[in-house]
């Protein structure tokens, strides 16, 4: 017989305590490939740039991008916003925590930590809400982009936000002092 699962927290009260993630990003790790330099990650991901209807992230040389955010502390993610128009938009889009110097050639090599098919609905501004325990201790996340709404050549992504709550970290070695005392 199997176990019962724990109950979890109602929604409206787990979403409550959700922030947006941008301020944890470690900027000088992130990397995209096959971005088109004059429409990069930043426009994308950037307070400020990512609220500008008129910039965005395109693809380059055909519809994938392959996208390595670092975090400056560890992570869970919650939830995550990708904008984009409705033709060029993101379709496919896997997810993978904790995996570094992934490529083109190897991004298939590995099970994604979640993927998401986007629907109007996200493009235009919906959260997509993840396996939330696939991704309790974040310390990098890469989003794969595997095509588009239309099969068009390029994609385009107009904004990226994840949602989510720092991991509160204890120095155990610290408690154990203080109850030396």
């Amino acid at each position: 017989m199997a176990a019962e699962p724990a109950a979890a927290a109602p929604a409206g009260a787990l979403q409550r305590s959700q922030v947006d993630l941008v301020d944890f990003v470690d900027w000088s790790g992130v990397e995209c490939l096959n971005q088109n330099t004059g429409h990069s990650l930043v426009n994308a991901l950037k307070q400020g740039y990512r609220e500008d209807e008129g910039l965005y992230l395109e693809s380059d040389a055909d519809e994938q991008l392959l996208i390595y955010m670092p975090f400056k502390q560890v992570i869970k993610l919650h939830s995550i916003l990708i904008k984009g128009p409705e033709e060029d938009g993101p379709r496919m889009v896997k997810l993978f925590a904790n995996k570094e110097h992934m490529g083109f050639s190897n991004v298939n090599d590995y099970p994604a930590s979640d993927s998401v098919v986007l629907t109007t609905a996200h493009l235009k501004g919906k959260p997509v809400t993840l396996k939330y325990v696939k991704f309790q201790n974040v310390r990098s996340l890469t989003i794969f982009i595997e095509d588009n709404q239309s099969g068009a050549d390029l994609t385009k992504v107009q904004k990226i936000a994840l949602f989510g709550t720092t991991v509160e970290t204890t120095d155990m070695k610290g408690l154990k002092k203080m109850e030396d005392h």
